[in-house]
Protein backbone atom coordinates (compact mmCIF):
# COMPACT_ATOMS: atom_id res chain seq x y z
CA UNK A 1 0.00 0.00 0.00
CA UNK A 2 1.00 3.44 -0.85
CA UNK A 3 0.49 6.25 1.81
CA UNK A 4 1.92 9.27 3.31
CA UNK A 5 4.12 8.57 6.74
CA UNK A 6 3.95 11.51 8.44
CA UNK A 7 0.12 13.04 8.37
CA UNK A 8 -1.72 16.13 10.74
CA UNK A 9 -4.12 15.00 13.19
CA UNK A 10 -6.70 18.20 14.16
CA UNK A 11 -9.38 17.20 16.69
CA UNK A 12 -12.90 18.82 17.20
CA UNK A 13 -14.49 17.36 19.75
CA UNK A 14 -15.27 20.50 21.88
CA UNK A 15 -17.01 21.99 19.08
CA UNK A 16 -18.36 19.02 16.25
CA UNK A 17 -18.46 16.59 19.14
CA UNK A 18 -20.28 18.47 21.92
CA UNK A 19 -22.56 19.64 19.45
CA UNK A 20 -24.71 17.02 18.81
CA UNK A 21 -25.23 16.39 23.05
CA UNK A 22 -28.63 16.53 24.21
CA UNK A 23 -27.08 18.37 27.99
CA UNK A 24 -25.17 21.29 28.15
CA UNK A 25 -21.12 20.39 28.70
CA UNK A 26 -19.82 22.47 31.37
CA UNK A 27 -17.17 25.17 30.25
CA UNK A 28 -14.61 23.70 32.77
CA UNK A 29 -14.87 20.47 31.20
CA UNK A 30 -14.51 21.70 27.35
CA UNK A 31 -11.98 24.11 28.42
CA UNK A 32 -10.06 20.87 29.97
CA UNK A 33 -10.48 18.57 26.79
CA UNK A 34 -8.90 21.13 25.15
CA UNK A 35 -5.89 21.73 27.22
CA UNK A 36 -5.83 17.84 27.54
CA UNK A 37 -5.59 17.53 23.47
CA UNK A 38 -3.00 20.64 23.52
CA UNK A 39 -0.78 18.51 25.88
CA UNK A 40 -0.78 15.82 23.73
CA UNK A 41 0.58 17.49 20.70
CA UNK A 42 -2.64 18.44 18.54
CA UNK A 43 -1.72 21.57 16.65
CA UNK A 44 -5.45 22.30 15.21
CA UNK A 45 -8.35 21.98 17.33
CA UNK A 46 -12.68 23.53 16.63
CA UNK A 47 -13.06 25.40 19.53
CA UNK A 48 -16.68 26.65 19.14
CA UNK A 49 -19.34 28.12 16.98
CA UNK A 50 -19.89 32.44 17.04
CA UNK A 51 -22.90 31.28 16.12
CA UNK A 52 -26.09 32.57 17.94
CA UNK A 53 -26.77 30.43 20.77
CA UNK A 54 -30.46 30.60 21.08
CA UNK A 55 -30.76 28.05 18.48
CA UNK A 56 -27.71 26.64 19.44
CA UNK A 57 -27.15 26.75 23.07
CA UNK A 58 -23.70 24.48 23.42
CA UNK A 59 -22.14 27.47 22.13
CA UNK A 60 -23.56 29.95 24.75
CA UNK A 61 -19.99 30.09 26.29
CA UNK A 62 -18.10 31.06 23.50
CA UNK A 63 -16.84 33.98 24.54
CA UNK A 64 -15.35 32.36 28.13
CA UNK A 65 -14.20 29.22 26.27
CA UNK A 66 -11.83 31.30 24.15
CA UNK A 67 -10.98 33.68 27.38
CA UNK A 68 -10.11 30.33 29.21
CA UNK A 69 -7.74 28.86 26.94
CA UNK A 70 -5.69 31.74 25.83
CA UNK A 71 -5.39 32.46 29.53
CA UNK A 72 -5.18 29.05 30.92
CA UNK A 73 -1.38 28.61 32.36
CA UNK A 74 -1.73 25.05 31.66
CA UNK A 75 -1.05 25.46 27.90
CA UNK A 76 -0.15 29.15 27.95
CA UNK A 77 3.56 28.01 26.61
CA UNK A 78 2.01 25.82 23.65
CA UNK A 79 -0.37 28.38 22.29
CA UNK A 80 1.79 30.06 20.12
CA UNK A 81 2.28 26.54 17.64
CA UNK A 82 -1.40 25.74 18.18
CA UNK A 83 -4.17 27.33 15.56
CA UNK A 84 -7.67 27.39 17.43
CA UNK A 85 -10.76 27.16 14.92
CA UNK A 86 -14.32 28.76 15.27
CA UNK A 87 -17.25 28.29 13.29
CA UNK A 88 -18.53 31.43 11.76
CA UNK A 89 -21.41 29.90 8.96
CA UNK A 90 -23.06 33.84 8.83
CA UNK A 91 -21.82 37.67 8.53
CA UNK A 92 -22.97 37.88 12.98
CA UNK A 93 -20.66 35.07 13.48
CA UNK A 94 -17.65 36.54 12.00
CA UNK A 95 -18.11 40.25 13.01
CA UNK A 96 -18.23 38.31 16.70
CA UNK A 97 -14.91 36.89 15.99
CA UNK A 98 -13.24 39.73 14.81
CA UNK A 99 -14.22 41.23 17.62
CA UNK A 100 -12.48 38.42 19.99
CA UNK A 101 -9.94 38.58 17.95
CA UNK A 102 -9.36 42.94 18.17
CA UNK A 103 -9.38 41.85 21.72
CA UNK A 104 -6.83 39.53 21.94
CA UNK A 105 -8.92 36.78 22.56
CA UNK A 106 -10.42 35.68 19.50
CA UNK A 107 -9.56 32.51 17.40
CA UNK A 108 -6.20 31.93 14.79
CA UNK A 109 -8.73 30.81 11.90
CA UNK A 110 -12.58 30.80 11.13
CA UNK A 111 -14.56 28.43 9.10
CA UNK A 112 -17.55 28.94 6.45
CA UNK A 113 -19.17 26.17 5.14
CA UNK A 114 -20.69 25.17 1.51
CA UNK A 115 -22.68 22.60 0.70
CA UNK A 116 -23.02 20.69 -3.02
CA UNK A 117 -26.38 20.20 -2.30
CA UNK A 118 -28.23 23.25 -2.61
CA UNK A 119 -31.14 22.20 0.39
CA UNK A 120 -28.56 21.06 2.77
CA UNK A 121 -26.79 24.52 1.93
CA UNK A 122 -30.20 26.44 2.53
CA UNK A 123 -31.07 24.61 5.94
CA UNK A 124 -27.25 24.98 7.31
CA UNK A 125 -26.61 28.81 6.10
CA UNK A 126 -30.50 30.36 5.45
CA UNK A 127 -28.57 31.69 2.24
CA UNK A 128 -28.54 30.67 -1.17
CA UNK A 129 -25.44 29.09 -2.59
CA UNK A 130 -24.89 32.24 -4.73
CA UNK A 131 -25.65 34.82 -1.92
CA UNK A 132 -23.58 32.62 0.36
CA UNK A 133 -20.30 32.96 -2.28
CA UNK A 134 -21.33 36.78 -2.48
CA UNK A 135 -20.92 36.95 1.33
CA UNK A 136 -17.41 34.92 1.85
CA UNK A 137 -16.05 37.07 -0.77
CA UNK A 138 -16.71 40.16 0.81
CA UNK A 139 -15.91 38.64 4.72
CA UNK A 140 -12.73 36.84 3.76
CA UNK A 141 -10.62 39.67 3.34
CA UNK A 142 -12.18 41.08 6.63
CA UNK A 143 -10.87 37.78 8.51
CA UNK A 144 -7.41 38.30 6.91
CA UNK A 145 -7.30 41.77 8.00
CA UNK A 146 -7.86 41.31 11.56
CA UNK A 147 -5.16 38.22 11.64
CA UNK A 148 -7.48 35.62 11.23
CA UNK A 149 -6.89 32.25 8.81
CA UNK A 150 -10.36 31.24 6.68
CA UNK A 151 -11.23 27.32 6.04
CA UNK A 152 -13.68 27.00 3.30
CA UNK A 153 -15.64 23.60 3.97
CA UNK A 154 -17.28 21.42 1.27
CA UNK A 155 -20.08 19.31 2.70
CA UNK A 156 -22.49 16.88 1.43
CA UNK A 157 -19.60 15.98 -1.42
CA UNK A 158 -20.35 12.04 -1.30
CA UNK A 159 -24.20 12.64 -0.78
CA UNK A 160 -27.16 14.65 0.85
CA UNK A 161 -29.21 13.27 3.24
CA UNK A 162 -31.83 15.11 1.89
CA UNK A 163 -31.82 15.28 -1.78
CA UNK A 164 -29.46 11.89 -1.99
CA UNK A 165 -26.52 11.18 -4.42
CA UNK A 166 -24.35 14.29 -5.03
CA UNK A 167 -21.92 14.83 -7.94
CA UNK A 168 -18.09 14.41 -6.51
CA UNK A 169 -16.93 16.93 -9.80
CA UNK A 170 -18.99 19.64 -8.01
CA UNK A 171 -17.06 19.39 -4.27
CA UNK A 172 -13.62 19.87 -6.18
CA UNK A 173 -14.90 22.66 -8.40
CA UNK A 174 -16.19 24.49 -4.84
CA UNK A 175 -12.32 23.79 -2.99
CA UNK A 176 -10.69 25.35 -5.77
CA UNK A 177 -13.32 28.16 -5.67
CA UNK A 178 -12.48 28.31 -2.11
CA UNK A 179 -8.66 28.71 -2.42
CA UNK A 180 -9.21 31.31 -5.33
CA UNK A 181 -11.28 33.51 -3.03
CA UNK A 182 -8.91 33.25 -0.57
CA UNK A 183 -9.31 30.50 2.06
CA UNK A 184 -6.06 29.62 3.30
CA UNK A 185 -7.44 25.58 3.11
CA UNK A 186 -9.98 23.34 2.33
CA UNK A 187 -12.02 20.65 4.37
CA UNK A 188 -13.70 17.94 2.31
CA UNK A 189 -16.46 16.80 4.79
CA UNK A 190 -18.42 13.27 4.35
CA UNK A 191 -21.54 15.23 5.89
CA UNK A 192 -23.77 12.16 7.26
CA UNK A 193 -21.35 8.79 6.55
CA UNK A 194 -22.59 8.64 2.97
CA UNK A 195 -18.68 7.93 1.95
CA UNK A 196 -17.93 4.50 0.85
CA UNK A 197 -14.41 4.09 0.53
CA UNK A 198 -13.86 3.17 -3.12
CA UNK A 199 -15.42 6.83 -3.88
CA UNK A 200 -13.36 8.43 -0.71
CA UNK A 201 -10.17 7.47 -2.89
CA UNK A 202 -11.61 8.34 -6.15
CA UNK A 203 -12.66 11.82 -4.72
CA UNK A 204 -8.88 12.92 -3.09
CA UNK A 205 -7.69 11.18 -6.66
CA UNK A 206 -9.23 13.44 -8.38
CA UNK A 207 -8.89 16.27 -5.64
CA UNK A 208 -5.29 15.92 -5.91
CA UNK A 209 -5.05 16.18 -9.31
CA UNK A 210 -6.06 19.10 -9.48
CA UNK A 211 -5.13 20.82 -6.66
CA UNK A 212 -1.71 19.12 -6.21
CA UNK A 213 -0.83 20.54 -2.32
CA UNK A 214 -2.66 18.14 0.26
CA UNK A 215 -1.41 20.36 3.14
CA UNK A 216 -4.13 23.01 1.70
CA UNK A 217 -6.87 19.88 2.75
CA UNK A 218 -8.43 18.24 5.32
CA UNK A 219 -10.25 14.81 5.28
CA UNK A 220 -13.44 15.05 7.52
CA UNK A 221 -15.22 11.52 8.20
CA UNK A 222 -18.67 10.53 9.79
CA UNK A 223 -18.99 6.87 10.87
CA UNK A 224 -22.41 6.73 10.92
CA UNK A 225 -22.43 3.53 9.15
CA UNK A 226 -19.01 2.07 10.58
CA UNK A 227 -17.10 3.23 7.38
CA UNK A 228 -14.37 5.83 9.01
CA UNK A 229 -11.15 4.10 9.31
CA UNK A 230 -11.61 2.68 6.18
CA UNK A 231 -12.30 5.93 4.65
CA UNK A 232 -9.21 7.43 6.52
CA UNK A 233 -6.86 4.70 5.19
CA UNK A 234 -8.77 5.26 1.53
CA UNK A 235 -7.67 9.03 1.91
CA UNK A 236 -4.57 7.90 2.73
CA UNK A 237 -3.77 5.75 -0.40
CA UNK A 238 -5.09 8.73 -2.46
CA UNK A 239 -2.29 10.94 -0.61
CA UNK A 240 -4.19 13.15 1.80
CA UNK A 241 -1.99 13.92 4.92
CA UNK A 242 -4.36 15.92 6.88
CA UNK A 243 -7.05 15.07 9.14
CA UNK A 244 -9.69 15.48 11.83
CA UNK A 245 -11.92 13.90 14.23
CA UNK A 246 -13.46 13.68 17.52
CA UNK A 247 -13.01 12.11 20.27
CA UNK A 248 -14.92 8.76 20.99
CA UNK A 249 -16.88 9.07 17.52
CA UNK A 250 -18.78 11.92 18.92
CA UNK A 251 -20.83 14.59 16.77
CA UNK A 252 -23.12 15.15 14.35
CA UNK A 253 -26.07 18.07 13.34
CA UNK A 254 -26.21 20.30 16.40
CA UNK A 255 -28.58 19.49 19.19
CA UNK A 256 -32.17 20.38 18.73
CA UNK A 257 -33.45 19.29 22.53
CA UNK A 258 -30.84 20.83 25.48
CA UNK A 259 -31.14 20.27 28.85
CA UNK A 260 -34.62 19.38 28.92
CA UNK A 261 -35.88 22.21 26.45
CA UNK A 262 -36.64 21.68 23.17
CA UNK A 263 -34.24 24.40 20.61
CA UNK A 264 -34.25 24.72 16.87
CA UNK A 265 -30.96 23.94 16.26
CA UNK A 266 -30.61 23.14 12.74
CA UNK A 267 -34.13 21.64 12.67
CA UNK A 268 -35.43 18.00 12.78
CA UNK A 269 -32.36 15.11 12.67
CA UNK A 270 -31.88 13.64 9.60
CA UNK A 271 -30.19 10.92 11.53
CA UNK A 272 -32.80 7.57 11.85
CA UNK A 273 -30.78 7.00 15.11
CA UNK A 274 -29.59 10.23 16.40
CA UNK A 275 -27.69 8.21 18.75
CA UNK A 276 -25.62 6.07 16.72
CA UNK A 277 -23.64 9.34 14.25
CA UNK A 278 -20.50 10.88 14.97
CA UNK A 279 -17.20 11.27 13.39
CA UNK A 280 -14.23 8.90 13.21
CA UNK A 281 -12.81 8.16 16.72
CA UNK A 282 -9.42 10.05 17.11
CA UNK A 283 -8.28 7.23 19.37
CA UNK A 284 -8.98 4.50 16.63
CA UNK A 285 -7.58 6.78 14.10
CA UNK A 286 -4.25 7.63 15.72
CA UNK A 287 -3.78 4.03 17.16
CA UNK A 288 -4.48 2.43 13.70
CA UNK A 289 -1.76 4.85 12.31
CA UNK A 290 0.52 4.32 14.84
CA UNK A 291 0.39 0.77 13.78
CA UNK A 292 1.11 1.45 9.86
CA UNK A 293 3.62 2.97 10.91
CA UNK A 294 2.41 6.77 10.52
CA UNK A 295 3.79 9.72 12.56
CA UNK A 296 0.79 11.44 14.11
CA UNK A 297 3.02 13.37 16.39
CA UNK A 298 0.88 12.46 19.21
CA UNK A 299 1.20 11.26 22.37
CA UNK A 300 -1.16 8.47 21.84
CA UNK A 301 -1.56 7.11 25.83
CA UNK A 302 -2.61 10.77 26.55
CA UNK A 303 -5.16 10.52 23.63
CA UNK A 304 -6.74 7.28 24.94
CA UNK A 305 -6.82 8.83 28.65
CA UNK A 306 -8.99 11.62 27.78
CA UNK A 307 -10.87 9.54 25.83
CA UNK A 308 -11.58 7.75 29.09
CA UNK A 309 -12.45 10.85 30.73
CA UNK A 310 -14.24 12.14 28.09
CA UNK A 311 -17.00 9.29 28.71
CA UNK A 312 -16.93 10.39 32.01
CA UNK A 313 -17.93 14.24 30.64
CA UNK A 314 -20.89 12.38 28.50
CA UNK A 315 -22.45 9.97 30.95
CA UNK A 316 -22.16 6.95 28.52
CA UNK A 317 -19.78 4.74 26.99
CA UNK A 318 -18.69 5.78 23.74
CA UNK A 319 -17.80 3.92 20.51
CA UNK A 320 -13.96 3.95 20.76
CA UNK A 321 -12.50 0.28 19.96
CA UNK A 322 -9.33 1.56 21.55
CA UNK A 323 -11.19 2.91 24.51
CA UNK A 324 -12.19 -0.75 25.19
CA UNK A 325 -9.43 -2.45 23.92
CA UNK A 326 -6.26 -0.45 24.23
CA UNK A 327 -3.20 -0.35 22.38
CA UNK A 328 -1.55 -3.38 20.89
CA UNK A 329 1.80 -3.90 23.06
CA UNK A 330 4.94 -2.93 21.21
CA UNK A 331 6.68 -5.46 22.97
CA UNK A 332 6.66 -8.70 24.49
CA UNK A 333 6.12 -8.15 28.60
CA UNK A 334 8.50 -10.63 29.52
CA UNK A 335 5.68 -12.92 31.40
CA UNK A 336 4.73 -16.42 30.82
CA UNK A 337 1.47 -17.37 32.40
CA UNK A 338 0.49 -20.87 33.03
CA UNK A 339 -2.83 -23.04 32.33
CA UNK A 340 -3.30 -26.21 33.95
CA UNK A 341 -5.31 -28.78 32.69
CA UNK A 342 -6.03 -32.03 34.42
CA UNK A 343 -3.51 -33.88 31.97
CA UNK A 344 -0.68 -31.10 31.78
CA UNK A 345 0.41 -27.75 32.36
CA UNK A 346 0.86 -25.25 29.13
CA UNK A 347 2.89 -22.37 29.00
CA UNK A 348 1.84 -19.43 26.61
Amino acid sequence: MNYPKKVTIGDITVRDGFQHEEKFIPTEAKLWVLEQLILAGVKHLEVTNFGNPKGMPQFKDADLLFKGIRTSKNVQHLLSGVSLTAVTIRERAVERAIQAKLEGYGPDRILFMVSTSETHHIKNSGLSLADYWKMCEKYIPMAHAAGMKVNGTVSTIWGCPMEGPTEMKKAVEFAERWLAIGANDVEHADHDGSAAPNRVYDYFSMLLDRVQNPQKHIAHFHVTRGWGTANVLAALQAGMTNFESALGGLGGQPANFVDGSPVSGTGAYYYKDASAVGLVQTEDMVVMMDEMGIDTGLDIDKILETGKMVERIVGRQLRSETLRNGRIPKSLSGKKDKISTPEKTLII
